[in-house]
C-alpha cells in the first residue's frame, strides 16, 4: 500500500465557530473545503487536520500539539481568549490543556530539555 497522506480529524457541531477558532490557532484559514461539512488544513507543522460536521461526536476528539515552550504558547493563546489548565510535568516534558468550542481536548506538549531515556 502506498500512503499519500494522513489527516487527524475532529468532529464539530458548529462549522463556523470551529473554523474561526482553528484559523486563530493555526494562524491561517483552511487550505481546502473538499466537500460540504469538511474543512482541512495541510502542512501544520508537518501534520494535516480535518474538521468535519458531526454533532453526535463533537467534543470527543483529542489533539496534541508539540510546542518549544509552553509559557510562550500560553501567552499567545491567552491573547486570543484561550485559557489553558495548569501545567503537569514529568520525565518527558510539560503539558497543559485547553478545549476547542465543541470541547475537543487539545494538549500542548513541551519536550524535555534533556534527551529521552531509552
Amino acid at each position: 500500500m502506498e500512503i499519500q497522506g494522513i489527516y487527524a480529524a475532529l468532529a464539530t457541531s458548529s462549522m463556523g465557530d470551529v473554523e474561526k477558532f482553528y484559523t486563530h490557532l493555526f494562524g491561517r484559514g483552511p487550505d481546502d473545503r473538499p466537500m460540504q461539512g469538511l474543512i482541512q488544513w495541510r502542512g501544520v507543522a508537518g501534520a494535516n487536520i480535518q474538521i468535519f460536521q458531526d454533532k453526535e461526536n463533537a467534543g470527543s476528539g483529542r489533539l496534541t500539539i508539540v510546542v518549544p515552550r509552553i509559557d510562550d504558547a500560553r501567552k499567545s493563546l491567552e491573547e486570543i481568549g484561550v485559557r489553558l489548565t495548569a501545567e503537569s510535568e514529568g520525565d518527558y516534558g510539560r503539558i497543559a490543556q485547553f478545549a476547542d468550542p465543541d470541547g475537543n481536548r487539545i494538549t500542548l506538549a513541551e519536550p524535555p530539555s534533556r534527551p529521552f531515556k531509552t
